[in-house]
């Protein structure tokens, strides 16, 4: 590896570097121009020969093509086929709409700052942007390793912006039996789904892809093992990974709800004898349309929707059914590590924090029940 200087000019030097490229093994030049002295071309020369000799890229790349090549070599199959979209529409929603058409080397600390800041100041939420900072994070992190650039430009920065509304909205435990009624109601398929998201604390997806050997109604526990993609290009994408590590687990159910999973399997059977070859009988569901194929997620949210408005309720998200669920059992008592393990929840603390509010909520009116109950016997 050569180093050459020429000066074209009052301050306008260049430097010349020759060497092999590691690849080809063919003869290339880099050369720049543009410094205002010698000194100043031998100090960005030194920096180019040094990135020249670890093997950091320096042809020219936008950060629009980059992001695909990191989203179709790296991401594609490796994750969840949701956080790979999740990565996509960040990067086309928010990211590229920026930076158009930017060279990735040029992604600058302060450029990216500001960038956070933008989004802020559009009225995301703290939490979308930290979710849209994750996307490019993670491909900087990429682009450093395979040795696209030096350093990660996304490190070390300031995320603004207010926390979302995190209160927990769920059912009122006085209000369940009304939902349940106005479920059944509506429809029997429906009942039994929103029953059992209540009574377990399952995630809808979770619910969705249960199969009749995740259920032992003899032990009278479910095992969730899958999640079901409620938009899958073909069948064979129609199951998928739980959320995480952790959401993979085997809970009890309720004498209660063992019953009615007897009586759900009966009904199904039913439907299996009168429509024989029109049945699903492949996906083997257990939460499924009459004719055994899934619910999609529309008539799911339009039916909760519709239910919660037939009982007098306010509106909320079916997830809410998992927060009931949980507010359930802190209300029956149970303490946080039960609660974690049977969410599927990847630590203790991740379940205090959601839940920290309604516990000590309980907390205290079971003190004041206390206190009424002792006023006359602790004088």
């Amino acid at each position: 590896m050569g180093i050459s200087y020429r000066q074209h000019g009052k301050k306008n030097w260049e430097y010349r570097i020759k060497y092999k490229d590691p690849i080809t093994q063919k003869h290339k030049e880099k050369s720049k121009r543009g410094f205002t002295s010698k000194s100043e071309a031998r100090y960005a020369a030194q920096g180019m020969e040094k990135r020249l000799l670890a093997g950091i890229e320096q042809s020219p790349i936008t950060l629009k093509e980059y992001l695909n090549t990191w989203l179709t070599e790296y991401k594609r199959g490796t994750i969840r086929k949701n956080t790979f979209e999740l990565h996509e529409r960040n990067i086309n929603n928010h990211i590229l709409p920026y930076f158009k058409n930017i060279l990735l080397q040029e992604v600058m600390p302060i450029m990216y700052q500001k960038f956070l800041n933008h989004l802020s100041d559009q009225g995301y939420s703290r939490r979308t942007v930290e979710i849209i900072h994750g996307t490019m994070y993670n491909a900087f992190e990429k682009a450093v390793i395979i040795k696209k650039v030096e350093d990660n430009p996304c490190k070390g920065v300031s995320i603004k912006g207010k926390d979302k509304d995190r209160e927990i909205k769920f059912i009122d435990s006085n209000n369940i039996p009304l939902f349940l009624q106005e479920a059944y109601k509506y429809d029997y398929i429906y009942w039994i789904f929103f029953k059992i998201l209540i009574e377990t604390g399952m995630r809808k997806g979770e619910a969705a892809a249960l199969q009749w050997p995740d259920i032992d109604l003899k032990e009278r526990t479910i095992n969730i093992n899958k999640s079901l993609d409620f938009q899958p290009r073909d069948m064979s994408e129609l199951f998928g990974d739980t959320k995480t590590f952790h959401s993979k687990r085997i809970i009890t159910m309720s004498q209660s709800l063992t019953n009615d999973l007897h009586f759900h399997k009966k009904y199904q059977n039913q439907n299996k004898l009168a429509l024989n070859e029109v049945y699903h009988h492949d996906l083997n569901l257990v939460l499924c349309r009459n004719d055994g194929n899934f619910m999609p997620k529309s008539s799911l949210f339009n039916a909760f929707s519709r239910i919660l408005k037939k009982a007098g309720l306010p509106s909320l998200p079916i997830h809410s059914t998992r927060h009931t669920h949980a507010v359930l059992q802190l209300e029956a008592g149970a303490d946080m590590k039960y609660i974690q393990e049977r969410l599927g929840h990847g630590s203790i603390q991740i379940t205090a924090d959601v839940y920290a509010h309604i516990s000590k909520k309980i907390d205290q009116n079971t003190m004041n029940k206390f206190e009424e109950y002792t006023k006359n016997i602790l004088r």
